[in-house]
């Protein structure tokens, strides 16, 4: 029986990142051999381990600013859990960013309104 040793860098591949050794491979310009180097015991290079963390969405940015946020599927997961898709996203930043000095009391109520609603949705499992 051919039993295959579990490495940290084989555990982080294989179940943190999800990826095969092709994907591996593929994503970082490197060679299926060197990512069974990798495997058995071989240190990865850090930009590798970005690369992987990033394709699968565990992180998004170096920033310490991006702390938390993820990827997942195709919208984006906030510190606080909540998933917002890029609709979403847009809109807020249309809000946020084209009113006028005028705009901001209005802007500002209708936030305040729209989070209310959201809590409700989440509240009674609308979403």
């Amino acid at each position: 029986m051919n039993s295959i040793k579990w490495t940290k860098n084989r555990i982080f591949r294989v179940c943190e990142c999800q990826l095969t050794r092709e994907q591996t491979a593929e994503l970082c310009f490197k060679s299926a051999t060197t990512v069974r180097k990798w495997d058995a015991g071989r240190e990865i290079p850090p930009e590798c381990k970005r690369l992987m963390r990033m394709a699968r969405g565990r992180e998004i940015h170096h920033s310490p600013d991006w702390e938390g946020f993820q990827i997942v599927g195709e919208k984006l997961k906030l510190p606080n859990d909540e998933t917002i898709g890029p609709q979403q996203i847009v809109t807020g930043w249309v809000l946020l960013n084209n009113a006028g000095p005028n705009e901001r009391p209005r802007t500002k109520r209708f936030l305040r309104i729209a989070t209310h609603l959201a809590k409700i949705m989440v509240r009674n499992r609308i979403v």
